[in-house]
């Protein structure tokens, strides 16, 4: 067989495929090796653990980060290990139906006649110092006239939650007193009742606080946990009635 004579590699080149050949991979960029071994196609071996050098070390980069100072190479976090901001949740819903306009005016006139004449009750009670408007029951309002098939909107769950959370306004007020112990207690321990009794009805939380924070109900004792919570929402219950009736049977 018939040798073929080998040419000298210029001492450019030569010096180029030592450097490659004795510095870590991981401290030679893509492009010098590319560079190097573009257009020459000798010592076929070295030509292929170049290129498997040069696939590595592309896939690697997006990966890990080489430390310039120890020349070490460190794990950091990749652009791509993290999602995608989404604004979705600042956006509404694109899933549900425009509102018409039955679906505004009659929860917003349900809400109207509850707030007056539970304030007419008020100018009843007046002289004795109680109020039956209280804030959580314009949450409550909220729910029952909004979405009343909500699991928040059953009558289990709120007279439920509304009893028995009020109910732990009181014990927690008679324990500690006022201040952040007796708050931090009482709405844990509310958190806790709702979750046991599977009465879910976000409303109901707050009825602790307000008890523990107003002086005026402190006179109401355990009779906090029927008035005004759960009095308000039977008259509530009842307006629910009329306004889901009305929404039925007059669309506009």
């Amino acid at each position: 067989m018939a040798s073929h004579p080998v040419k000298p590699l210029p001492s450019g080149h030569l010096q180029l495929l030592r450097r490659n050949l004795i510095t870590p991979a991981v401290l030679k960029p893509p492009s010098m090796v590319s560079a190097g071994f573009k257009n020459h196609h000798f010592l076929g071996l070295c030509i292929d653990e170049s290129a498997r050098e040069m696939r590595s070390l592309r896939s690697w980069s997006h990966r890990r980060r080489v430390s310039k100072s120890a020349g070490v190479s460190l794990p950091v976090a990749s652009a791509e290990d993290f999602p995608a901001v989404s604004w979705e949740s600042w956006k509404p819903d694109k899933t549900t139906v425009a509102p018409s306009w039955s679906d505004v005016i009659w929860p917003a006139a349900g809400a109207f006649a509850a707030m007056a004449i539970m304030g007419r009750i008020d100018n009843i009670l007046n002289p004795k110092g109680i109020s039956m408007s209280v804030a959580p029951l314009g949450a409550v309002s909220a729910i029952l006239f909004t979405t009343p098939s909500a699991p928040s909107a059953r009558k289990y769950n709120m007279f439920i939650a509304q009893i028995g959370c009020a109910a732990i306004g009181v014990l927690a007020f008679s324990i500690f007193g006022p201040g952040w112990l007796a708050r931090s207690t009482a709405l844990a321990a509310s958190i806790a009742f709702m979750v046991i009794t599977r009465a879910n009805h976000p409303p109901a939380a707050s009825l602790p606080l307000l008890f523990i924070d107003g002086a005026k109900l402190h006179k109401l004792n355990f009779w906090y946990a029927l008035f005004p919570g759960a009095a308000a929402c039977i008259l509530l219950c009842f307006i629910q009635q009329i306004v889901c009736y009305l929404k039925d049977n007059f669309k506009f």
